[in-house]
Order: structure tokens, then sequence, then C-alpha cells
């Protein structure tokens, strides 16, 4: 038995020495960036860096002869150089710890059952194909002049071999991140951090926000197993010291020159240790969170372990203490702590306290108040009332779940409670990659609208989806769509986002004091003044003005797609006619023709209602009503010229009808208008008004107009001080020139 435990432990020990030389000998996991620690041997390669613990290699300096061939393939961005400009010299080490940074950053967070660091796609060049490079200007000087380098330094980004963009920011790190971190939000979008990665010191080594792949350090630990340990780990799996199995008492004995533990055995407890890992796996908020009811006041460090490094929700306002919209705040931020008890974290933070921590955050005025979620956030702009604190926590409650999916049945009852819905239609073939952009939509969208994703059947035909994944928004049951269709479009979320914004009103929303500029500006506006005082009215003139925006949408919706015919038949018989008389050039000239219907000489027409007894004081001065005496009105509103209609052709006001709404729009929107219009403003502010508009619309005839005036005055200034001077003589008196009379009478 002596000899039988003895033998077992030295196969151990040979089996873990070959696994050992396996591993060192794998080409693949020596090139990884999240394998390649350094071990403390000294064995790196003299002219890489160490940064993260990780071997870094130079940055390639790309040969001039072969640079075309280098960059044909994936992203490469190029510092063009010479080795003799003092500029070159200084932004050496940014361009270094810049490609230090990234090459040992890791896309895609470690998952829990294995080191996604070992796999090929979590190193930063194959995951985004991107790439860090120099060419020296001075050695390869026709190269650098057939790509229009001028100027060194000089940054490029070549995509695939071609001049892709050209940095022109300023030569520092959080620049050059900013340029990098947009390129790669393109090439895989939703994969990058909202406001830019935490970057390191110029020349240091390490950044906060990296996490140590533990795949190699377990297996550095593999080799120094106890191998006692082992042993019995291995009879605990039912293995003797003859490397039989105890359970199955009549196999056949093993030669003892067969390893016991495996390669494959060593892989497994790597494995297995991996999964204990706790890094960065996401998981939902599971405590209660507020459960004091109270408004927590935040450190730096407080605020970096309760709000940056969790998942938690968190309603924070960044203030200071001599600041009076602050103080007049302060007593709802209070109630709106007690308010959100276990539901939703309250904070503040004093920015004369942490400084920094609100120079971080990009705090420019104060109170600002953000909401975060699991790194992200978004900045609340409403109205600064406790319900309106309120209303804005509930939505983000709600949004804060995710996005959820609903069937029709759920759609519908959505659609009784909600004015407008992003409704995101997926099938199977919907990747995880798809989802995550969807998800970083929600911030954004905290009270303005609801978004959810479905894959019904039902609905899919409903909206007459073909196509998945596809994006619509539903207000009031009509559907407008995202037109891009390509998988990088849908997953682009700026240009999402950019889209949302754009149809995320209600068709009749009310106008409040944070959405009017977005509301007036820019178009006509069909403005209800109502009033809730008498419910049955304001709730028959919502009906009509709802009713007159549906049908102007839909006259509009006929009167665009009949434009758009007329132009395709215009061109259709432009090309026959080529075709007849045989002439090609005439022919190419009639295809070429691009249809563009975005130029129109009507402003968009929009719609919209107004509070008009909380809002009196400024209806009353911009408009001359007074919705409690004269009662509920409708005027057209024009604020890029300062200017509104209020009566129907027949000169009657315009009340909250369908039919007088419809019949006053055609004659305001024409050019000019049937109409005559009154001013916002008064006739001394318009006079100057007018002047502004006219050298901002006609830059070029202003200026030639205010140099003829300023030329004029000084030729005019010049020739009376010619003339005060003299140059003639001067009778005063009633002699003349000798002394005499000029004709010779005499009185």
């Amino acid at each position: 038995m002596r000899f039988s435990r003895i033998s077992l432990l030295y196969t151990l020990f040979g089996s873990v020495i070959f696994a050992d030389a396996r591993l060192e000998q794998s080409p693949e996991a020596a090139n990884l960036p999240g394998d390649n620690l350094v071990d403390g041997s000294g064995s790196e390669d003299p002219e890489s860096t160490l940064f993260n613990g990780i071997r870094v290699p130079p940055i390639l300096d790309i040969a001039g002869e072969t640079f075309n061939e280098t960059v044909k393939d994936g992203y490469w961005f190029v510092k063009h150089h010479s080795p003799y400009c003092p500029h070159c010299l200084a932004i050496a080490p940014t361009w270094q710890t810049l490609h230090e940074y990234y090459y040992t950053s890791k896309p895609v967070p470690a998952s829990a059952s294995a080191d996604s660091a070992s796999t090929s796609m979590n190193n930063f060049a194959a995951y985004y194909n991107f790439h860090f490079a120099s060419l020296d200007c001075i050695t390869f000087g026709d190269v650098c002049k057939a790509h229009g380098v001028d100027v060194f330094p000089k940054f490029i980004l070549y995509k695939d071999g071609e001049e892709y963009k050209t940095y022109d920011g300023l030569k520092e790190m959080r620049a050059l991140s900013d340029f990098v971190e947009q390129a790669l939000e393109t090439i895989r979008p939703g994969s990058r951090p909202i406001g830019g990665p935490k970057l390191p010191e110029v020349g240091a080594s390490k950044s906060e926000d990296y996490q140590v792949s533990e795949s190699a350090s377990l297996r550095d630990k593999s080799k120094t197993l106890n191998l006692e340990d082992a042993i019995d780990n291995a009879e605990a799996k039912g293995v003797d010291g003859k490397g039989s199995s105890v359970k199955d008492t009549t196999a056949k004995e093993k030669p003892l020159n067969e390893p016991i533990v495996k390669e494959s055995d060593i892989e497994d407890l790597t494995k297995i240790s991996d999964s204990r890992k706790t890094t960065p796996i996401k998981k939902e908020p599971t405590t209660t969170p507020n459960l004091g009811g109270t408004s927590i006041s935040f450190t730096a460090e407080s605020f970096q372990k309760l709000v940056t490094m969790s998942q938690e929700p968190w309603f924070i306002k960044f203030y200071a203490p001599w600041c009076g919209h602050c103080q007049a705040m302060a007593p709802k931020w209070v109630q709106l702590g007690k308010e959100m008890k276990g539901r939703l974290n309250i904070g503040e933070v004093n920015c004369d306290a942490e400084p920094r921590l609100c120079k971080d955050v990009r705090v420019r005025g104060y109170p600002t108040i953000l909401f975060f979620r699991g790194g992200e956030r978004v900045e609340y702009e409403g109205l600064r009332g406790l319900g309106d604190f309120v209303a804005y926590a509930n939505k983000a409650i709600d949004i804060g779940e995710g996005v959820k999916d609903v069937d029709a049945a759920e759609f519908k009852e959505l659609e009784e409670k909600e004015d407008v819905i992003f409704v995101y239609f997926y099938d199977h073939a919907t990747t995880s990659e798809d989802f995550a952009a969807l998800e970083r939509l929600t911030l954004s969208l905290i009270g303005h609208a609801k978004l959810v994703k479905t894959s019904s059947a039902l609905l899919a035909d409903r909206f007459k989806i073909t196509t998945w994944p596809r994006l619509l928004v539903s207000r009031n049951g009509r559907p407008t769509y995202y037109t891009a269709l390509a998988p990088q479009d849908m997953r682009d979320f700026r240009q999402v986002l950019h889209w949302m914004q754009s149809v995320w009103l209600p068709i009749v929303p009310e106008l409040t004091a944070s959405n009017s500029r977005e509301i007036m500006d820019g178009k006509l506006v069909v403005l209800g003044i109502l009033s809730r005082d008498r419910p049955d009215e304001f709730m028959i003139a919502q009906k009509e003005i709802k009713s007159a925006a549906l049908e102007w949408m839909d006259k509009q919706t006929q009167a665009f797609q009949r434009e758009r015919q007329e132009l395709r038949d215009a061109k259709q018989l432009r090309i026959e006619e080529a075709e007849d008389r045989n002439d090609q050039r005439a022919l190419r000239a009639a295809k070429s023709i691009h249809i563009n219907m975005d130029k129109s000489d009507k402003k968009e027409v929009g719609f919209a209602w107004v509070d008009g007894v909380f809002w009196e004081r400024w209806i009353r001065t911009t408009y001359g009503i007074e919705v409690k005496t004269d009662g509920e009105k409708v005027i057209i509103n024009d604020e890029d010229n300062r200017r509104y209609w209020d009566t129907t052709i027949t000169g009657n006001y315009i009340i909250p009808s369908r039919t007088s709404i419809l019949e006053t729009i055609p004659k305001v929107v024409t050019t000019p208008s049937v109409i005559k219009p009154k001013s916002t403003i008064s006739s001394f502010e318009k006079f100057f008004f007018d002047i502004r508009g006219s050298i901002s619309g006609h830059p070029i005839l202003s200026i030639g107009v205010i140099a003829g005036i300023v030329i004029s005055v000084f030729i005019w200034i010049r020739g009376k001080m010619r003339r005060s001077k003299g140059g003639f003589f001067r009778l005063d008196e009633k002699d003349g020139l000798l002394g005499g009379n000029v004709n010779g009478k005499v009185d």
C-alpha cells in the first residue's frame, strides 16, 4: 500500500509537469493580452512594456513599402511623425500609454463559467480589429506625402486600407481617447461605456478599471498543487493507488506510467476556480433600496462604492450650500427621500466639499440632478416641484426593471395608459448584442416614453412587420417606423436615440416649461389654451384638437405621397423621352435625377395644449387671452418670427373645434399667409428683432449694406470737416471785396 501511494505521487508529479509544458508551449495562449501575465522571472521581451501586469508589445512601426499591405484589413490608427519634431516627442508618452491601455482592455466582461480573456475574442485587437501604429515620415517621406501629411504629428484612422477619418483635436489623452471611442462605437454599437472610459495618467503602469484575468494565475497555481491533496481528490473521485476505479472492482489495472491526473483535469480545475470568481458579473439589485427614507450625503469614496461600482439605481442632486435655488429645493428633496422609502435610493453631493467628484461627473450648474444605474446616467431636466420629482422617480423605477416583454393583450392595456410607446419586434434570430443595445436606451427615455419588446405574431401582423428586429413608435395607435434596417444601424445607440427624440412627444402634448422649446421652435404650433376648471369642456376640447391633428397628419401624408409620385412620374417621362430619341446623354441625366422631398416652402405644423389657468400671466401678456373670461381659445404660433394668428378667415376667434382649426391652417401655412398675423412682442422689440432676422437671413447682403452706410457716413463727415476749414474769402460785412459795394448801387 505504501509503494502504491508513492507510485501515485510520482505519477501525479509527472502529469503536472507534462501539462505545464503543454500550456507554456501553446502559441495561442501566449499571444492573448489577457493571459500574457508576467511571473517575475524576467523573461519578457526587452522591447515590451508592462501595463496592468501584462506584457504589451511595442507600437508597430510600419515600413513604407509594406504600409498599404499592413493597413488593408481592419482599422488602423496611425501616428505620422518625425523623430526630430518636438511636438512628436512630447506626444510620444501619451501615445504609448493610450496604446497600452487599449491593448490590455477587455471589451467583454468576464463570464462566470470561464475567463473570457482566454478566448480569442476578449482581447481588444481581435474584438474590434482596431490597431495602433506609427509611420516615420523622415524615413518614408513618399508614403506620408501620398496620404497628404503636411504637419507633424498627424493622426489618421484607416479603414481597410482607405483613409477613414483624420484626427484634428487636442494632442492629449482624453481627446485622443474620445476619437477612438467614437470609432469603436461605430464598429460595435453599444459596446462602449457612456461618457468614455477611466483613463490612466500618462506614463502610468496600470488603470483603475482593469480587472486581472485569473486564468493565467490559476494555471501557475495548478503547477504547485499540493500533491497530497491531489491524491486525496483523486481517491475521492474513485481512483485507488493502482489507478483503478474503486467502484469498479472488475476493471483492469492501468500501467503505472499512465498519468492519473491528466491535462484536461488541470483545465477542469481552472474552470472550476474561474466559476467561483466574483468579478464583473452584473446582477440586478437584490437589496431593498432607501430603507431609512432619507437622502444619503456622499463623499467621493462612498459614491464610488455605492453608485459607480453597483447596479443599484440612484437619484442624486449635486448642489452648493450658497446656491439660492438649492436652498429652495432642499425641503422638497428631503420629502422625496421619504416618498421613495423602500423604492428608490435618493442621494446628494455637496460640491463645495467634494469638488473633484462634481468635476468628474461634469456638473456645470447648481443644482444638477442625475439618475444613475449601473455606471450609466441621465440628467433630469424637468420642473423642480415635489410632484415632478415623484413622477419622474416612479417612471425611473419602472424603466429600471429593464425592457418589458409584452404580448398583444398586455400591449392593448398599455395603450390605454400611455400616449407614446416604442415597440421593439424581435424573433429567434435576434442576438444578445441587439438586446444589449436596446437596454442602453431605457435611461434616456425616463419621463418621455415607454419602451417594450415583443415577439407577438398578432402585433407583427397589426403593424405589418416583415423584417426583424424592427423598431417603431405607436402614438395613439398610429405607427411611425425607424427606417434604418441594417443590424449595425439598429445597434447604433446615438442614431436610434436621435430618432426617438424626434418622435417621443405625443401627437398633442401638454406645453410645459421643460418641453416648451422642443415643441415651439422651428414650426407652426396649433396651441389650445384650455382650462381644467371645466372638466367637460376640457375633455371635449382635447378630443377636438386631437381629431384635427390626426386629420391634418393624414392630409399631409397624402400630399407628400402625391407630390413624390408626381416627381417620379416626371422623372419617368424624361427617361422614356430620352429612350425614344436614343439620346444617351439625356438618358443618363434623367436617370441621375434625385427626388428630394426634404425641402419645402411650408413649415411643419405641430399641435399642443397649455393650461390657461396655470400659465395665465404668460398667456395674457403674450397673446392677450384671459381664459377665465374669454373662454377656451386656439392660437397658431410661429415662435421663430414672434407672431401668431388667433382668428379665422372670417375674422372670428379660432375655437377648439376640428372645423375651425382645419379651415384656418391652410390660410396660415402659405407664403405669404392669407390671414394677417399679430406680434407677440412690442413694436420697439420687433424693430430690432427684424433687423437681427435680416442680418442672419442675408449675411452677405447685410455686410454690404452696413459697409455702404459706414462709407457714406465717413465721406459726409470728411466733406463737412473740409468745408469748416474754409478755402475762400468770406464777405461778412456790407463792403465788397475792395471795400465798396459789390453791384455799385447805393441805398
